[in-house]
């Protein structure tokens, strides 16, 4: 099976979502991270969202882009093959209940690593004025799979967040219960069957259903602004890392956030996820505080 470099360029036009706060706050929920600032209505500016929030609306152009792929030439069997490897998104401004906002993909780059063809996209989520929301880069690689054509390399991806993990970190135990990922699934709006349904999952190789990748960002991103921000979701403003071991259900996660280190747009926060085996199911996750833009 190969996968063209033809591709890269390929792209997803806006697609809508009216974010309401039935969907914000069972985002919230589903993470069990109840926060006043997603739950309270009564404070005189209303909630926001989770600040990773944003792979909620993101969801639909990826699912788009894999249809896309598939006229393309692209198999359903490679297509199983991909997973998500990387995750890099800049905030803008947290989503707020009310925001009607669009969504749109780009794939920029497409070569070989020894693992499989790595493809590159970048999502864009911008408010019902244009202004941008959030930016996500992320890598997804097709396992096994060669690329054929010249190398694409996204040239445009962001500098990389680097922070030296200093001092002893504050762990955090998250117990992820058998429905957790269903659950995830149906607050986040995210369907990927091989989260929920067991038979699928065994077909594409897992020996179970899984949880998502973002959700457990998600869980590290909680932790952060619970231990390092004073509980003020809005100083997040990028999030990267990688993903690597799975999550089982039920089962526990530990988040581990390390001492802030400086930098010049703020505070770098290193975290970790790790499964109950002690594996990283989220590695070199990094976190970019800093006061939002007025």
């Amino acid at each position: 099976m190969v996968i063209s470099t033809s591709l890269v360029g390929m792209t997803v036009d806006n697609i809508e979502h009216d974010v309401d706060e039935r969907w914000t706050m069972a985002y919230a929920a589903a993470l069990g991270d109840y926060l006043p600032d997603y739950f309270d209505t009564t404070g005189p500016d209303g909630i926001v969202a989770h600040p990773l929030f944003a792979v909620c609306p993101e969801w639909p152009v990826i699912v788009a882009s894999r249809d896309y792929t598939s006229e393309l030439g692209v198999t359903p069997a490679e297509v199983l093959t991909s997973v998500h490897a990387t995750h890099d998104t800049t905030i803008h401004r947290l989503v707020r209940p009310g925001d009607r906002l669009q969504t749109s993909l780009e794939l920029v780059g497409l070569e070989q690593i020894r693992p499989g063809a790595k493809s590159t996209m970048r999502i864009q989520t911008v408010d019902a004025n244009g202004t941008p929301v959030a930016t996500t880069t992320q890598d997804g690689i097709y396992l096994a799979q060669q690329s054929i054509g010249e190398a694409v390399p996204d040239l445009a991806r962001p500098e990389p967040l680097v922070a030296e993990r200093h001092g002893d970190p504050i762990e955090v135990t998250v117990p992820i219960v058998a429905g957790a990922a269903h659950t995830y699934t149906e607050c986040a709006r995210i369907w990927n069957p091989i989260h929920t349904d067991k038979a699928v999952a065994v077909a594409s190789g897992l020996p179970d259903i899984i949880l998502h990748g973002t959700a457990n960002l998600a869980h590290g991103v909680s932790a952060v602004v619970a231990q390092r921000t004073q509980r003020r979701p809005e100083l997040v403003r990028r999030i990267s890392c990688r993903f690597a071991a799975m999550v089982r259900l039920p089962s526990v996660i530990t988040v581990r956030v390390w001492p802030a280190r400086e930098h010049p747009d703020g505070e770098l926060v290193p975290f970790e996820v790790l499964n109950a085996d002690g594996e990283p199911a989220v590695k070199d996750g990094v976190v970019l505080l800093g006061e939002p833009p007025q």
